[in-house]
């Protein structure tokens, strides 16, 4: 077990082709530890390179409507009035704690993506 930092794009691509050969490693075997750290590593140099922005907030509730094939009027049953959901879906409100609340426990959307400007 010969493990560095990535701190190079070779280094990198050295370490998922060494990804590639130990991928199957059992679990408490000498390549199976390798396998372990070399994710860890792998996941923290992705994490700084590769950084995936989060959604805005108002995208991320008209995706989750649309996934869960909710309207305008499902919005309003959950932060409140009609016209308060079409201010929020049109930015012309910005959204409450309280919505961020009730929409990550009601909508399972993180709170984290909610509490962003927009």
């Amino acid at each position: 077990m010969k493990l560095k930092p990535i701190k190079t794009e070779q280094d990198y691509f050295e370490a998922l082709e060494r990804l590639e050969v130990i991928f199957d490693a059992l679990p408490g075997t000498n390549e199976g530890d390798e396998l372990e750290i070399l994710g860890i590593l792998l996941e923290e140099y992705e994490n700084k390179h590769f950084a995936i922005e989060l959604p805005d907030p108002i995208e991320a509730i008209k995706f989750r409507m649309e996934q869960l094939n909710y309207s305008q009027n499902d919005l309003a049953e959950v932060i409140g009035l009609k016209s308060r959901a079409s201010e929020i879906l049109n930015k012309k409100r910005k959204l409450s704690l309280e919505m961020i609340r009730k929409l990550t426990e009601k909508w399972h959307i993180p709170s984290d993506v909610l509490i962003q400007a927009y």
